[in-house]
């Protein structure tokens, strides 16, 4: 596998010469990073003027990692200096990967002592593998520079490890190097900055990186009627969205302009979608249903999906539909707003659902104005937004697909609840949620 450890100088760059996950024989960690990298052991302390001038919000749980414990950070902040394992896609988005991250990225982590080791993504589930056998005691965060199918599979990965408890509290951090770019979007909305895409949303993200700040955000367990078990950090879609996601792929070189292209083709031939749609809203959530047997958080408002959903959940009567979206943030691709209303809180996610019986007019509209977050102000009859807890959708037929952060999965009864903030994101502070509806759940008792 191709990897390239780097510091804040190019004489501790070091190409793979064989030996164990293609590190040169004989080689140490701390000659592989190079000496930027060393001062770690020193325990440097993270000031304010040094990691950016936003103040630190304060978090209700805190991630226990080895690297920050060693390195006494406050709450809520990356060592100074730091070391990061950063996974690149070198095809993804318009193929521009990494001569993107050599160009921009690189000589401002060097800059903010930031050392790093760079591995290459060369198959579809490789970040998966990697980060499943990966001994993360090693970085003090994982970057993944791609689009928002990479971190699925990072996040999914270190949900499949036998520490899993601890792994997924490893930071992560996204950096946009795909066609849609949704997280990295939302991140740079969270911090405060205008909407950007392409290289202006790289050079933000790679900011905020660089100031170190952390934030916790929701994860969201899904699971299927075929026993499938995996986890979202952005988005579930059915419908409208996930056909054109899947039929956009093969003008992936257009970058994000080929879902403007798909969006036209799919418009041209709307099609219908039947299911059972049914939702947990946030002021129904506090009775909990039998808890849900399974490895990973614990889901306490699912039932098994042979069962009906319980009593106190909603029930939408259509079954006719044009789309379905479950997001856990802001943003559905850099230039699609989907979500104007903000930042969800600590355990809710947003459910958006289109009803049959839209114009492919009205359709157009909202989403043209969405590259704003101008279309709810249509009241659009068909569009319907809910903030809910955990949701259930059961298609009549399995002619269609979903769209889970961007991969595609077959088409199911699905269900899936989110769990409040599970995962620690490179990310700024303005835009933090003003309450929590549910309580996080308490750190492990050993660090990574």
């Amino acid at each position: 596998m191709p990897d390239l450890a780097a510091s804040g100088n190019d004489e501790g760059a070091l190409t793979a010469q064989g030996g164990g996950e293609g590190e040169p024989h004989g080689q140490s960690p701390d000659t592989l990073l190079g000496n930027t990298d060393k001062q770690l052991n020193a325990g440097a302390a993270v000031t304010s003027s040094s990691a950016g001038a936003a103040p630190v919000a304060p978090f209700q749980r805190e991630p226990r990692d080895l690297a920050m414990e060693l390195a006494d950070c406050p709450r809520g902040l990356l060592p100074r200096p730091c070391r990061v394992l950063v996974l690149l896609n070198p095809r993804g988005g318009k193929g521009k990967a990494l001569q993107l991250f050599q160009s921009r990225v690189q000589p401002r982590l060097e800059e903010a002592e930031i050392s790093f080791k760079l591995m290459l993504t060369e198959r579809q589930n490789h970040a998966r593998e990697l980060v499943c056998a990966e001994e993360l005691g090693r970085w003090d965060a994982l970057v993944v520079m791609s689009g928002d199918g990479l971190m699925h599979e990072v996040v999914n990965g270190l949900m499949e490890r036998p520490d899993w408890e601890t792994a997924i509290q490893k930071p992560l951090c996204t950096l946009p190097g795909g066609s849609a770019n949704a997280l990295a979007a939302s991140m740079n909305y969270y911090a405060g900055y205008e909407q950007v895409t392409n290289e202006d949303l790289l050079i933000n993200c790679t900011a905020l990186l660089c100031r170190r700040h952390l934030s916790p955000m929701n994860l969201l367990s899904l699971h299927t009627a075929s026993g499938l078990q995996l986890y979202s950090v952005l988005s579930l879609s059915w419908g409208f969205v996930a056909d054109v996601d899947l039929e956009s792929e093969k003008y992936r070189r257009l970058g994000e302009l080929r879902f403007t292209v798909g969006t036209l083709f799919r418009l041209a031939s709307l099609r219908i979608y039947q299911g059972q749609l049914a939702y947990l809203p946030v002021d129904a959530s506090k009775t909990p249903a039998s808890t849900l047997v399974q490895k990973g958080p614990v889901n306490t408002h699912l039932v098994p999906l042979e069962e009906p959903v319980p009593s106190h959940w909603t029930v939408v009567p259509e079954q006719d539909f044009v789309l379905v979206l479950v997001l856990l943030h802001t943003h559905l691709s850099s230039e699609m707003f989907a979500a104007p209303m903000g930042r969800c809180e600590a355990g809710v996610m947003h459910l958006f659902y289109v009803r049959a019986g839209v114009s492919r007019t009205s359709l157009l509209r909202l989403f043209l104005a969405m590259q704003k977050g101008k279309h709810m102000e249509f009241d659009c009859p068909y569009l319907v937004h809910v903030p809910v807890v955990a949701f259930r959708l059961e298609p009549r037929s399995q002619s269609g697909v979903f769209s889970v952060d961007g991969e595609l999965m077959g088409c199911e009864a699905v269900q899936g609840q989110v769990h409040p903030d599970y995962v620690w994101m490179v990310c700024g502070n303005k835009d933090s949620p003003s309450g929590c509806d549910s309580q996080p759940r308490s750190p492990p008792e050993g660090p990574l």
